[in-house]
């Protein structure tokens, strides 16, 4: 519900860090099919988006970066991403679950008392990333 005070728009995009470029453009392109749209190659990054949602992912400068952990930690806690119907979310699940270096948190199951279902995961660098699909 839009506020008359409020004169921002939305997020334009998400940057994340990222443990391994490669591995993570990987499995937002090839595994969720979201095309690259740009990057910056001095500060090694690259830009994906599904059409809709953009994020910015970019290469950690460390070759033993701390892996966040969101009890701890004050930043992203994840990133949810909604998909139209019950049937995608289990598509997308079906694709996912065995994709390289993802880790799932938990399959698809009701969120709360429902109706919404959501699963969690993470992604090949480990950002968490929960998948919804809500009904209302």
């Amino acid at each position: 519900m839009p506020n008359a005070n409020c004169l921002t728009l939305g997020i334009d995009h998400l940057g994340l860090s990222v443990r391994d470029l490669a591995q993570s453009v990987d499995f937002f392109v090839n595994c969720l099919g979201w095309q690259e749209f740009g990057g910056n190659s001095n500060y090694p990054s690259i830009y994906v988006t599904d059409g809709i949602s953009k994020l910015t992912l970019w290469q950690t400068k460390s070759n033993t970066p701390k892996q966040f952990d969101r009890h701890q930690n004050v930043g992203l806690h994840h990133v949810a991403l909604k998909l139209a119907t019950e049937a995608d979310l289990n598509i997308v699940y079906d694709r996912l679950k065995n994709w390289p270096r993802v880790k799932v948190e938990f399959a698809p199951e009701l969120s709360g008392q429902g109706p919404k279902i959501h699963f969690m995961i993470n992604e090949p660098s480990g950002n968490r990333i929960e998948f919804s699909f809500d009904p209302r």
